[in-house]
């Protein structure tokens, strides 16, 4: 199933993003207890900075491991043309003559992956495309509003 692979693919991309945000948490918590970085004065910050910076990171890192946690256990179903949209549907999309394909689960949005030379963006039900197109079916257009104005995006295929 695409689907199976398109979760493969995703699931990369985060592992090699929580790797990199992993070790920079790491750099950034020993550098805010690294004994250099005592503050010299009351007007030095640095240790502070560094913790700061550290507990953002390590916020991130429980972001993304949520985000790989829902991509694990979503379930996948296949949607023929009269299904309503829901979580985990690939939904193709017609805006101005362009084709644009989303997927929709519960988290990730704003991840994107490359299937069989096919450009997919994950969107979730909370995103304006995305309630949008929750419980709409294939030939249904919808409106959205976007800074750039409204747009009509017409629904060509759910899978």
């Amino acid at each position: 199933m695409r689907k199976k692979d398109l979760i493969r693919l995703l699931q990369a991309e985060l592992g090699r993003e929580l790797l990199v945000l992993k070790q920079a948490a790491l750099a950034s918590r020993e550098a805010a207890t690294h004994e250099e970085s005592r503050p010299e004065n009351d007007k030095d910050t640095r240790a502070i900075e560094a913790s700061y910076l550290a507990g953002a990171q390590a916020d991130r890192v429980r972001e993304l491991e949520r985000t790989v946690n829902a991509l694990e256990f979503l379930p996948l179903r296949s949607f023929g043309p009269e299904d309503p949209i829901l979580a985990s549907a690939i939904v193709e999309v017609d805006l101005e003559g362009e084709r644009l394909h989303y997927f929709i689960a519960p988290q990730g949005g704003g991840l994107e992956a490359r299937l069989d030379g096919t450009r997919i963006l994950v969107i979730t039900p909370q995103s304006p495309i995305g309630l949008a197109l929750l419980g709409k079916t294939t030939g249904d257009v919808v409106e959205v509003q976007t800074r750039n104005g409204l747009r009509e995006y017409e629904i060509v295929r759910v899978s």
